[in-house]
């Protein structure tokens, strides 16, 4: 491949070197290699978060470009580590731990590669197996990136079918009303984003301004029931009142106008909680 952009995501936070390690392998690679963060900030461990933020942010980059994403709970077990590149040509270097989930699901994936660990680590790190973010991930993306190696230098093919993958939940639209989940909270401000689509939203018969009653439960419990303003944005709705609007994934979010739904409710992510949203009787004065 020519030579790429390098992107990184981890649940790292900036609180210590890590990060500037991994930039560190990266200029060690190739100096003034073009380096970028997605962000370090996806909470410990949550592979979910992970594979969500992939998915908002890769539309956005040209072909060629190479994102290194590591949560990693797994790491120095015998997981696998991999490279996959896109249908629209990107490359994701990762743990094979479900982090490619909504990739793969929603933009595609056409090849899979997995890290030969003998070719492929920083020299004289064989003895670490805590930070493979450095040793591995970083080292190989930027030799990626720098056009170093190709993806034939990686490793061996593996079929896509083995590829790790976390459970997602269609949405179910019936009798005038759609279920679905949250998948990601939009931090720091506190929207739910959810799994519905603004096209299978709109099967509602819905125009601005409408109102909509709105069930979140966790685990079956309820935590949030109402009547949402449907809105163009949010000053469809007053300071702290609750409004639905279509986000810039072109999913169905649910806020608080200058205020945290999420904090203020309690809500958790994931294929446990469950949003219903049905046509409201009566009209928000």
């Amino acid at each position: 491949m020519t030579e790429g952009l390098l992107v990184f995501q981890s649940d790292f936070g900036i609180n210590d070197g890590a990060v500037s390690a991994m930039h560190g392998v990266a200029n060690s690679v190739k100096r003034g290699l073009p380096l970028f963060d997605l962000t370090h900030q996806i909470p410990q461990y949550n592979i979910w978060e992970a594979s969500y933020r992939l998915l908002q942010t890769i539309n956005y980059w040209p072909s060629d470009t190479v994102f290194v994403s590591i949560v990693d709970p797994g790491v120095g077990s015998d997981r696998r580590s991999v490279v996959v590149k896109t249908v629209k040509d990107q490359y994701i270097v990762t743990p094979d731990n479900g982090t490619l989930t909504h990739v793969n699901r929603f933009i595609g994936i056409k090849e899979v590669r997995e890290i030969d660990e003998s070719k492929n680590r920083l020299p004289k790190s064989g003895e670490s197996h805590t930070f493979h973010g450095r040793d591995i991930f970083a080292y190989t993306g930027a030799r990626l990136a720098a056009g170093e190696i190709s993806l034939e230098d990686i490793g061996p093919s593996i079929p896509l079918s083995l590829i790790v993958e976390l459970p997602l939940k269609e949405t179910i639209i019936e009798d005038n009303c759609i279920t679905g989940v949250i998948d990601v909270i939009d931090r720091p401000f506190g929207n739910l984003w959810t799994n519905i689509r603004r096209l299978q939203f709109k099967q509602l018969d819905v125009t601005y301004g409408d109102a909509f009653e709105v069930s979140l439960t966790i685990d079956g419990e309820l935590v949030y029931e109402g009547i949402v303003t449907y809105g163009r944005s949010f000053a469809a709705a007053g300071i702290g009142e609750a409004l639905m609007y279509v986000n810039s994934l072109d999913n169905i979010g649910i806020a608080l106008n200058q205020g945290s739904f999420a904090d203020t409710y309690q809500v958790l992510t994931g294929s446990s909680t469950e949003i219903t949203i049905r046509k409201a009787a009566i009209a928000i004065n």
